[in-house]
């Protein structure tokens, strides 16, 4: 798997392949710390070590790991263990929570849903698993059209392996509470429209049908952070990639973002990246 992966990375960057959902990242040393928001996702490591950050909560996981993330998380994330002989190489599969909610109901799995857990977690791989992502990873071999026809199969057949292993629970948790609207991803998908919005958490509890510490509980419990920060994470994202586009300057992407004061902005960006806007955004640019 890692020859066949290793033919298909060739530079130092994520690569789409002819698989919709599958992605590839080849690193060849170690990298900074980077911020985000993690999509959901199963990314697998093949080789090398990575470290993510969620609030105050790390997880590192290396080869024959994966991490899966079910709902949109901040975090931030660095390779820690790369070499030019040993390069770090990763599949991103790309996870869609309604796929994986019909996959827990045609299967019949069971399921014990009263309780969220975190959004995020690391998993290990066994042969069985291992095996299906061996045959995802062969099909890059395959005409495109091909390729893309039959990964979709072996993709449910991923998911089904993680859902029957010990993680399973873990997966399936906030995507079945998601379908009885007692889920989190509710709760964000309502933050990320109205994240330029000046919102109280009390109207976020209503609009997701739960009281207000419950909410504050549930959120807490798959994001590791509070629903207003993180609405304010999803803006100084959002105001990064204003900025790093060369759309604005900073004063003004404070306010498209929905901040009244240029320097709580200022102040905030510099608490979340390590730098003010503009320098950060220098940085990043003259960053191999």
């Amino acid at each position: 798997m890692i020859d066949i992966v290793q033919l298909h990375t060739l530079g130092e960057q994520r690569v789409a392949t002819a698989i919709p959902f599958l992605s590839l990242l080849r690193s060849s040393h170690p990298t900074p710390v980077t911020k985000g928001v993690l999509k959901p996702s199963c990314c697998v490591i093949l080789q090398g070590h990575k470290r993510v950050h969620l609030s105050d909560e790390v997880l590192d996981y290396g080869p024959g790991e994966y991490l899966v993330v079910s709902v949109d998380m901040p975090a931030s994330g660095h390779i820690i263990s790369a070499t030019a002989d040993q390069p770090y190489l990763l599949l991103n599969i790309e996870l869609d929570p309604q796929e994986i909610a019909a996959i827990v109901l045609e299967a019949k799995i069971t399921i014990d849903s009263e309780q969220p857990v975190r959004g995020a977690f690391i998993g290990q791989t066994d042969d069985a698993l291992q095996e299906s992502l061996y045959q995802l990873v062969r099909l890059l071999h395959a005409p495109p059209a091909e390729a893309a026809f039959l990964a979709v199969g072996l993709k449910r057949e991923i998911i089904y392996r993680m859902l029957n292993g010990p993680y399973g629970r873990q997966l399936y948790q906030n995507v079945v509470l998601d379908q009885q609207d007692r889920g989190i991803s509710k709760a964000i998908a309502w933050l990320k429209a109205r994240y330029d919005q000046p919102i109280k958490v009390e109207e976020l509890a209503q609009a997701t049908n739960m009281s207000v510490s419950s909410l504050h509980h549930r959120f807490k419990a798959v994001t590791n952070i509070g629903p207003m920060q993180y609405q304010k994470q999803l803006r100084l994202q959002q105001a990064r990639s204003l900025l790093l586009n060369g759309e604005v300057d900073a004063t003004t992407a404070a306010y498209k973002v929905g901040y009244e004061s240029a320097s709580q902005f200022s102040r905030e960006y510099r608490r979340l990246f390590g730098a003010p806007p503009m320098q950060d955004i220098k940085k990043l640019r003259t960053a191999p």
